[in-house]
């Protein structure tokens, strides 16, 4: 008779513990996974998927624009923020189903409930009792917000997803990717667009150019960024007819604003960090370590301070990345019932955001490179994309590659500029296989695309600490 009811026990059914779990199932092992929401985790309910696909109809206004130039006359457009969304919850349902039955086939059962540890190998849910012989911590993390008067009144990109309207004018606070995403996402539809970041740049940890250019191009489009800004407060003005509430956000900081200076809306959106979905679980008194944001401590190979507790994805407060999260669950069914003890490379791992323009990205920064190898050499171009020379827009891209003096490898590479993501993919590979600027040079590129610079760039500038 088995010791334990199952021999892996999933919390979260999100993108890491769906890959753990299958994994681990098709190795044999009896698999429960737990999910008190939705199955599909933050990447598909309320991040990745649904953001892309609002960034995508966000995109189409400056298409209709564009067309123009190549000889179409484009009628008068109408959208509807309602069908948006009807739309996406559907498109979203249906990969939930998807991710259900990739579980259950897979032979792993899947428990509904919220999930409370007992000890190490004893779990409740919902108020059923059950024991593992390894546990899985898979439960993403969540938006937070800070305690200011008025933030009751205040959104979270979860909340964004689900809007009954459009707003006209949005207050975006932050200057991470969401936040950026989120400006191209509500200004491309029609709102009026405020960002208000306390820091000097937007996309804090990119590359400095990478940063620059994309603020460049945001406030060309017509969104308003206030640096060195925060909000005191947040009001809400009394009902005068139809439509939303309007919200007051008074500022206690703002540069380049008289002092107190306030900005009216219709939504005020804090994008402001994520913290670990571990409160309550019982994890620090099962002995797990937690870190001062309720994240859980792992090693390479995704084990926690208890040996038979391992832990994947945002909850780790490691890298955020949905493709992340899926090579540590894959990881972890490797080391307990593969037979391979597998650690997970967090090295030259390529990024995106879905701004408008994207950008993409992918290992060191110049700043990085410096700090790393004491010296750089950078090569860098900006230039107006083929497409812009008919339609008139004057969007730029910028590319640059950072290599390392000594041994010539590219070590960095980043884009800012359509198709970003979708080009910086396959670069990555180069990057992570540690080629050199010159096998870059001995590539032919494909013309005319922006994606033959990065194997054209030549002009060179060389930095030091």
């Amino acid at each position: 008779m088995a010791q334990y009811d199952y021999d892996l026990f999933v919390i979260g059914a999100g993108s890491g513990g769906t890959r753990a779990s299958r994994m681990a199932a098709g190795f044999g092992a009896r698999v429960a996974v737990a999910e008190d929401y939705r199955v599909g985790g933050t990447c598909v309910i309320r991040g990745c998927v649904p953001k892309k696909l609002l960034a995508y109809a966000a995109h189409f206004a400056e298409d209709f624009e564009d067309a123009r130039g190549f000889g179409w006359t484009v009628p008068e457009a109408r959208f509807s923020w309602p069908d948006l969304i009807r739309n996406k919850n559907t498109e979203i349902e249906r990969l939930s189903s998807i991710y259900v039955d990739m579980i259950t086939k897979a032979g792993a059962s899947i428990m509904r409930g919220r999930v409370t540890l007992n000890d190490a190998h004893s779990l409740s849910v919902a108020g059923k009792t059950v024991t593992a012989k390894n546990i899985l911590v898979a439960t993403g993390g969540r938006p937070t917000l800070p305690v200011i008067p008025g933030i009751e009144h205040a959104i979270t990109s979860n909340d964004a997803f689900e809007l009954a309207e459009l707003p006209r004018r949005v207050v975006i606070v932050g200057g991470g990717y969401i936040a950026v995403e989120f400006a191209g996402i509500f200004h491309g539809l029609g709102s009026e667009v405020t960002i208000v970041h306390r820091s000097d740049e937007l996309l804090r940890g990119f590359d400095a150019d990478v940063r620059s250019h994309l603020h460049e191009e945001l406030a060309k489009k017509g969104i308003r960024i206030l640096l060195h800004s925060e909000v005191a407060s947040i009001a809400q003005a009394a009902r005068t007819g139809p439509g939303p509430i309007q919200l007051t956000t008074h500022l206690k900081r703002a540069a380049g604003e008289a002092a107190g200076a306030a900005l009216t809306a219709d939504a005020v959106m804090f994008a402001t960090g994520r913290h670990a979905n571990t409160a309550n679980m019982g994890l620090a008194e099962a002995g797990v370590k937690l870190d001062e944001n309720g994240g859980v401590v792992v090693d390479w190979f995704c084990r926690s301070s208890v040996e038979n507790i391992f832990a994947v994805g945002d909850v780790t407060h490691r890298i955020a990345l949905t493709p992340v999260a899926i090579r540590e669950g894959a990881a972890v069914a490797n080391t307990l019932f593969g037979g391979a003890p597998t650690p997970v490379d967090h090295d030259n791992i390529p990024s995106a955001v879905f701004s408008q323009p994207p950008v993409g990205a992918v290992g060191l920064s110049e700043e990085a490179a410096l700090e790393r190898h004491g010296a750089a050499e950078i090569y860098k171009t900006a230039f107006r994309p083929l497409k812009a020379t008919l339609s008139g827009r004057h969007e730029r891209t910028m590319m640059k590659l950072v290599v390392e003096p000594v041994s010539q490898r590219v070590v960095g590479a980043h884009m800012v500029g359509p198709e970003a993501p979708e080009i910086i993919q396959g670069i990555a590979i180069a990057v992570k296989a540690g080629l050199t600027k010159k096998q870059f040079d001995m590539t032919v590129g494909i013309h005319p695309t922006a994606a033959e610079e990065f194997v054209t760039l030549r002009d060179k500038r060389i930095v030091t600490r």
